[in-house]
């Protein structure tokens, strides 16, 4: 099992940061070798992604959802992945501390090598400044999800 934790800080408000993170379809714009994001619901997606090469695709559930605090997830099927995201103001308010941080088993040779050799680091922090650019370019988020999944939640079919 590794963990990968890397922030960035971004110059937009709290709430414009956590809003266009919700927004789970957009992440192939700034998530490098994810090529589609499904939200299925509002605590499941569907993943398509190439990683070194290797086509693969899971499903995560949403376990945890505080706005403008944090989101955690953790992979149904496929590679394991769990992780969370969290959010927090600057003293001013005008900039955003985003903190990511995974768990994943890497899977076969090629994912072990690329791990033992950072390249899943280089990768998120890769992500977490282009999602900088993303949202910082734009000035405003593309929408916004602001209900809350609390734990054990996600579990409950009448959600």
């Amino acid at each position: 099992m590794s963990t990968i934790e890397k922030s960035v800080t971004v110059d937009v408000p709290l709430h414009t940061a956590y809003d266009q993170w919700t927004q789970f379809e957009t992440f192939p714009r700034f998530m490098e070798g994810v090529e589609e994001v499904r939200q299925l619901d509002d605590t499941h997606l569907h993943w398509t992604a190439d990683i070194a090469g290797v086509h693969r695709e899971w499903d995560a559930e949403i376990v945890d959802q505080t706005p403008d605090e944090r989101i955690t997830w953790r992979s149904l099927d496929g590679a394991r992945n769990d992780g969370t995201v969290s959010f927090a103001a600057d003293a001013t308010g005008t900039a955003t501390r985003v903190t990511l941080r995974m768990e994943f088993e890497p899977e076969g040779m090629v994912e072990k090598v690329g791990d033992a050799l950072h390249i899943v680091d280089r990768r998120t922090e890769g992500d977490l400044e282009r999602f900088k650019s993303f949202i910082e370019a734009r000035g405003t988020e593309t929408g916004g999800w602001r209900g809350e999944v609390s734990p054990g939640d996600a579990d409950n079919p009448a959600l």
